[in-house]
């Protein structure tokens, strides 16, 4: 995994799984089960890593750097090279594209825009998305992955081309 904190939450969020849903199987069986949620739950972090990237490495690109605790929506900047002119209509521009994606955000239907803010903004992992949302952890993943293709298709029709893959 290359980040150990990341891989012993992993593990102990899978153990914990494993009692949970599984404490009350043979221990013959629990080894195979353990060796499946972990691998499942390493496919969610880089799956979830990956999309992730894509949306803050998009709008930090626009970001000054100053702070890495802003919300990167709130801090959009022209990237290096970029086209953008500095100074008022530089301001306007930025502005404009601040408020194209918060507009298509918000035009994400209610469980697809919930999912993907818990997520990718508020960075919950699937069972605490799914927790937060009284659904199964598949319908997390249905609903963030429907979310970024759909912000992919509008964004584009709007002029603000992102590479979002889940």
């Amino acid at each position: 995994m290359r980040d150990e904190e990341a891989a012993l939450d992993i593990v102990q969020d899978a153990m914990l799984r494993l009692a949970e849903k599984y404490g009350h199987l043979p221990a013959g069986e629990l080894p195979a089960l353990f060796h499946r949620i972990v691998q499942n739950a390493i496919r969610d972090w880089y799956r979830r890593q990956k999309v992730r990237s894509v949306w803050t490495t998009q709008l930090s690109s626009f970001a000054s750097g100053e702070d890495d605790d802003q919300d990167p929506l709130e801090t959009l900047q022209p990237a290096e090279g970029s086209e953008v002119q500095e100074g008022p209509a530089g301001q306007l521009e930025q502005a404009q594209v601040l408020e194209i994606i918060r507009q298509e955000v918000n035009r994400l239907p209610e469980r697809q825009r919930e999912a993907f803010v818990l997520r990718y903004w508020e960075e919950l992992d699937v069972a605490a998305t799914a927790r937060a949302m009284s659904c199964s952890e598949g319908s997390v993943k249905t609903h963030c992955s429907r979310a970024a293709h759909a912000l992919q298709v509008a964004l584009r029709a709007r002029g603000i081309t992102l590479d979002i893959k889940t």
